[in-house]
């Protein structure tokens, strides 16, 4: 299901596309919550660090595959790139983001790089 993008995430999207660190903050409330790769980065002083050098310092460049709007998240799928260490990724790295946004900023992120259910996970989900 791809649904539409809300502005906010596009937004902070082009700015990570940008390499532009000021845009990518004032995409983020200030006590904004960031789970990367399982490693949490809270409020502004943490997350402007982590994009700068994460986002901003290895180039890193989104392309979207997916949006998924589910309740109160916004589910964005990315095919990623950048000149970060590649090493034991796959050659096109699709990561799951997961964004809730309260009155115009996003108030959390979470990225991963989920893997596909297996049909054992999907039997014993639907009994």
């Amino acid at each position: 299901m791809t649904g539409e993008m809300p502005d906010l995430i596009a937004a902070h999207i082009a700015a990570v596309n940008a390499f532009d660190l000021d845009a990518i903050m004032a995409t983020f409330a200030d006590d904004a919550l960031v789970n990367d790769a399982q490693r949490e980065f809270s409020g502004t002083d943490a997350i402007r660090a982590w994009a700068r050098r994460e986002l901003v310092g290895d180039k890193v460049t989104m392309a979207v595959t997916e949006v998924v709007p589910h309740v109160t998240l916004t589910i964005v799928r990315a095919r990623y790139d950048g000149d970060y260490d590649k090493t034991n990724l796959p050659a096109e790295l699709i990561l799951t983001n997961y964004f809730t946004v309260a009155d115009g900023t996003i108030t959390s992120l979470i990225t991963l790089r989920n893997r596909p259910a297996t049909a054992d996970q999907h039997a014993s989900q639907s009994a």
